[in-house]
């Protein structure tokens, strides 16, 4: 998970591991024009750095893009829905990290403690995927 191998503060680069995704979602997550601030917080520099990863604020907001399918996820997982994006949220009982599901490249955003409720950084970063990641076929998560 992201939020563990996050590290750094202040200007400094965050520590973000880089996906591995295929050939297609690295192209569809390459097309992700993402905002410079979130929460109110600035966009950092990621290290390594990544067309995969985007980081703003202290502690960190991470984004992964191109991420593989949680493998938490069941069938019959409770799923968050911020403005038409389905979120997969986990650990269970205080979510910190979040992967969009339903689209054609899973993207992974990790919120600290200090921005909770997640909502406002999910309805943020939501747009971006929204308009650059299609959607799978219905039912497809």
């Amino acid at each position: 998970m992201a939020a563990s191998t996050l590290a750094g503060c202040g200007d400094e680069a965050v520590r973000v591991p880089v996906p591995s995704p295929d050939a297609a979602s690295a192209r569809l997550c390459a097309g992700l024009r993402l905002p410079e601030r979130v929460h109110g917080q600035p966009r950092r520099d990621t290290s390594p750095e990544s067309p995969l990863t985007a980081a703003w604020g202290s502690p960190a907001i991470a984004l992964r893009c191109g991420v593989p399918r949680p493998p938490q996820m069941r069938p019959d997982a409770q799923l968050v829905t911020v403005n038409g994006i389905h979120w997969f949220p986990y650990p269970e009982g205080r979510p910190v990290t979040y992967t969009a599901v339903g689209r054609q490249a899973y993207v992974e955003v990790t919120v600290p403690a200090k921005y909770e409720p997640a909502g406002d950084v999910l309805i943020e970063l939501g747009e971006a995927i929204k308009t650059t990641i299609p959607e799978k076929p219905e039912g497809e998560l």
